[in-house]
């Protein structure tokens, strides 16, 4: 028996999980959360084999506390609105499947056996636009200005930062934006996140 912690803070999406994940064979759900502080507690109490995960869960990051604190517990990512960023920067961490909440219940279900076993479970149509996105064109350097960037803060808060001229800085973001395609910085933020390279 599969042992599954369902973590959705949206609790009619919760039960829909719960009722799809606990009517099939084999698989039995032993926890529902529906805030990310709620899922180390719960985890350690169930003890669950696969944590189904929405990536939208308020509160902080937890895939990666769960990995350290329950390594025999595998993570299913689950998200409403997923893109090819999403996909490359959870799968680039410790969990090992990544959904879509379109995806069709006996597929989720198959999702949660494979993750279990060890395996990874992406949904085809996610994985093939994660493998046809661009990767980083961003030097590191680039992305400490574009992360601060997104913070709000001006040319000469970034600069105090990093400890960079205010012209070194600017230059930097002049390169974001022609590498990127952006017509200014909030855009250049927005194609960084959606591409998961922030």
């Amino acid at each position: 028996m599969i042992r599954i912690l369902i973590a959705e803070h949206l609790p009619l999406v919760r039960r829909g999980l719960l009722a799809t994940l606990g009517a099939e064979p084999g698989l039995l759900v032993v926890a529902e959360v529906g805030h990310a502080d709620e899922v180390a507690p719960a985890a350690r109490a169930s003890a669950p084999d696969v944590a189904v995960v929405d990536l939208d869960l308020p509160g902080p990051p937890v895939v990666a506390e769960l990995a350290e604190r329950l390594p025999v517990c595998r993570t299913l990512i689950l998200s409403a609105l997923p893109d090819p960023g999403q996909v490359r920067k959870v799968l680039a961490g410790p969990a090992l499947g990544f959904m879509s909440l379109r995806v069709a219940p006996e597929r989720l279900a198959d999702a949660v056996r494979q993750v279990a076993a060890g395996s990874r479970a992406i949904e085809a149509e996610l994985a093939v636009a994660a493998l046809r996105s661009e990767s980083n064109p961003l030097t590191r350097r680039e992305l400490d200005v574009l992360r601060i960037a997104a913070e709000g803060a001006r040319s000469t808060e970034i600069a105090d930062q990093l400890f960079l001229s205010v012209g070194t800085v600017r230059n930097h973001l002049s390169r974001i934006m022609c590498k990127t395609g952006a017509r200014n910085r909030v855009d250049a933020v927005r194609i960084a996140s959606d591409s998961g390279w922030l």
